[in-house]
C-alpha cells in the first residue's frame, strides 16, 4: 500500500491521525505503518454506532452431559475407536497461543512461563508432554497446529526451536499467527502504540480458524487426511489433548462437535455453561444467568445448568469449512488499554478507556447442530493459570500438578 492509498483509506472513515508521525519515520518504519493500515478492517469500527451491549440469548433450556460414570462404562469402546482414528491422523491439535503473560507479571507468551518450582518445566513443555501420552499410545504423531499473534510469534517459534520443540516431531508442527483488530477510543478513534504502529489486539479465541485458512494450512489438513480438530487453550496445564476417549465418544455419539466440561464446584462458580439455545448447542456466560436459572435443579436436587466449559473442542474440519463464511459475533470488550497521545508520548491507563474487538471460540458451538457435553474430573484435567495468586493461579496449578503425580 502506498502512502496515497493509506491516506484515502483513513480520511473515508475520519482515521487520518494515524498518518500524523509518517514523515519523521524512516523507510522500515513507514513499511510496517503502512502494512497496518493495508490490514485494517475498518468495518469494525461500524459495530460502535450498533452500541456495545451484548445480544440477547434465545431461549435457553439445560443440556446434560455424558457423566463420568457412563465414561466409564464405555471406556474401551470409546478409546479403541478414539485410537483408530488417531493412527490414521484424522485428529489434529490446535493450541490457542496468542496472549502474554502480563496478568501474571510475565511480559513474554504465557506458554513460556516456567511452571516448575524444583527444576525447569514450562507451559509449552508441560503441554507437549501431555499430548505425547497419545503419541505413545498410538504409535502416531499428531498433526499440532499453534496459534500465536503478532506480539508473540517471533517469541514463540524461537523458543520452539531453541528447545528442540521439546521432543515432538517439528514436521507435525505447524505455527499460524492470528488476526489482529485495532484497538479504539470512547469516540472511536483509533489509537497509535508507536509512531509507526497501530495499537491492535489478537481479535479473540474464535478467530482461529478463519486464521488458520489464511494461513494456508487447510491445504495442510487435507493432505494429512485430517477430519477433526482438538481446539484447547495454552493456560491449562492439566489438559488432555486428541484424548482417544474423548474423541471415540463424540465419534460414537454421532456428533459433529464435543466440548469436554466440568461439574460446577458451586452453582455461582464464574463460568461458561453448556446448554441448548433457541433448540442448539450454546454456552451461556454466568453474567448472563438470571438467579432463577442459575439455582434451578431437577427432581433429584440436581443443577439443571450444572456443566462448565473448560475451553477443550472437538470439531468436525467439513462442519468448520461450512461455517467459516458465516459471520461470527463480534464482542466489543471494554479494556484498559495503553496508547501514544497527540505529544508522542506513551500512556498506560488507570482506567477503562476504549474498546477492543474480540471473537469467541463459544459462538462457534451455538453454529454447530449438536454436541456431545463430556464431562471431566476437575482435579485431574482442569488447573487453568490465569491469575497471579489465589484461584486459578500458577500456585494452585502447581498444587494440582504435584496431585497428579507431575514432578516439579
Amino acid at each position: 500500500m502506498t502512502f496515497e492509498e493509506a491516506k484515502i483509506k483513513l480520511e473515508g472513515e475520519g482515521q487520518e491521525h494515524l498518518l500524523s508521525w509518517y514523515e519523521e519515520l524512516n523507510a522500515e518504519e513507514k513499511e510496517t505503518l503502512l502494512r497496518q493500515i493495508d490490514e485494517l478492517d475498518l468495518g469494525l469500527l461500524n459495530l460502535l454506532g450498533e452500541g456495545t451491549s451484548e445480544t440477547e440469548k434465545g431461549v435457553l433450556a439445560p443440556l446434560g452431559a455424558l457423566t463420568i460414570e457412563e465414561i466409564q462404562a464405555k471406556k474401551d469402546d470409546f478409546a479403541k475407536t478414539g485410537i483408530a482414528a488417531l493412527k490414521k491422523h484424522k485428529v489434529g491439535a490446535v493450541l490457542l497461543a496468542g496472549g502474554q503473560g502480563t496478568r501474571l507479571g510475565f511480559d513474554k507468551p504465557k506458554g513460556m512461563l516456567n511452571v516448575g518450582v524444583h527444576r525447569e518445566l514450562y507451559l509449552f513443555e508441560q503441554l507437549i508432554c501431555n499430548i505425547m501420552d497419545v503419541v505413545e499410545q498410538t504409535g502416531e504423531w499428531v498433526p499440532l497446529f499453534i496459534m500465536t499473534s503478532e506480539k508473540n510469534n517471533e517469541d514463540t517459534v524461537g523458543f520452539f526451536e531453541e528447545k528442540n520443540y521439546f521432543g515432538y516431531n517439528k514436521e507435525f508442527v505447524f505455527f499460524f499467527v492470528q488476526k489482529m483488530a485495532p484497538s479504539v477510543s470512547y469516540d472511536g478513534k483509533i489509537y497509535m502504540e508507536e509512531k509507526n504502529r497501530i495499537s491492535t489486539s489478537p481479535n479473540g479465541n474464535g478467530g482461529w480458524f478463519i486464521s488458520l485458512a489464511n494461513a494456508g494450512l487447510l491445504d495442510t489438513i487435507e493432505k494429512l487426511g485430517v477430519e477433526w480438530l482438538n481446539v484447547f487453550a495454552v493456560d491449562n496445564v492439566l489438559q488432555k489433548i486428541a484424548d482417544p476417549i474423548f474423541v471415540g465418544a463424540v465419534l460414537e455419539n454421532d456428533c459433529v462437535c464435543g466440548a469436554k466440561v466440568v461439574a460446577k464446584a458451586d452453582p455461582n462458580e464464574r463460568v461458561g455453561v453448556l446448554c441448548l439455545e433457541d433448540g442448539k448447542p450454546s454456552i451461556v456466560e454466568y453474567y448472563e444467568m438470571t438467579d432463577e436459572i442459575i439455582h434451578s435443579r431437577d427432581k433429584d436436587g440436581k443443577l439443571l445448568y450444572n456443566y462448565g466449559v473448560i475451553l477443550n473442542y472437538l470439531f468436525r474440519v467439513d462442519v468448520l469449512k461450512k461455517i467459516m463464511s458465516e459471520n461470527l459475533p463480534t464482542h466489543i470488550v471494554e479494556k484498559k488499554i495503553p496508547y501514544m497521545n497527540e505529544n508522542g508520548e506513551y500512556v498506560k491507563p488507570q482506567e477503562l478507556n476504549g474498546y477492543k474487538f474480540e471473537t469467541l471460540v463459544l459462538d462457534m458451538i451455538h453454529m454447530m447442530d449438536n454436541c456431545l457435553s463430556f464431562e471431566v474430573v476437575r482435579e485431574k484435567e482442569f488447573a487453568p493459570i490465569k491469575n497471579a495468586t489465589g484461584v486459578d493461579s500458577l500456585e494452585s496449578a502447581r498444587e494440582l500438578m504435584t496431585k497428579n503425580g507431575i514432578e516439579i
